[in-house]
């Protein structure tokens, strides 16, 4: 296994480093491919993903786990007391390899810690489908193709979250 050029503090025994996802609160997203939408929700979350070299099945459940439950939605207090689940939003999931661009050398991004496709592809299907299986709503964008993402933010509430081993870091 070749030896970790992460910052301190991201690396992790046992593989290159961790699945990354941002999330943000929306009150709407979507994504067009060659001028149709493929993938939208009405308010919810906005999940774009980065699988790397070494990520599994076991990353992509507690991805979806986490995205389930997380309570960053108001209450009726306005407190961020409710799941997505809770709210009864959905969840629009977009992979998004360049979330693991490496810029510490140079002007242009090193994508090389990004998962092969033929890896990342049922990993980013599998957190999807996990999220569908929990009872929301999901949606996705289309694998490997350019995609035009829109968004109306709500907040804004944006998050990272990485998971190693199964579990959320």
């Amino acid at each position: 296994m070749p030896s970790c050029e992460k910052p301190a503090g991201l690396c992790l025994a046992g593989s290159l480093g961790p699945m990354r996802a941002v999330l943000q609160r929306v009150a709407s997203a979507s994504v067009v491919v060659d001028g149709v939408t493929v993938g939208a929700i009405d308010g919810g979350l906005l999940v774009l993903v980065g699988v790397e070299e070494g990520d599994g099945s076991a990353e992509a459940r507690a991805l979806a786990a986490k995205l389930v439950g997380l309570r960053i939605f108001g209450d009726d207090e306005g407190r961020m007391n409710r799941s997505v689940a809770d709210a009864g939003g959905g969840v629009l999931v977009v992979s998004q390899f360049t979330l693991l661009g490496d810029v510490r050398k140079g002007r242009r991004p090193s994508f090389t810690r990004a998962a092969d496709p033929d890896v990342a592809a049922p990993l980013v299907e599998l957190i999807a489908a996990e999220i569908r299986r929990a009872g929301v709503v999901c949606a996705t964008g289309r694998f490997g193709a350019h995609m035009d993402v829109a968004l109306v933010n709500d907040g804004p509430v944006t998050i990272v979250i990485d998971v190693h081993d199964g579990r959320v870091l």
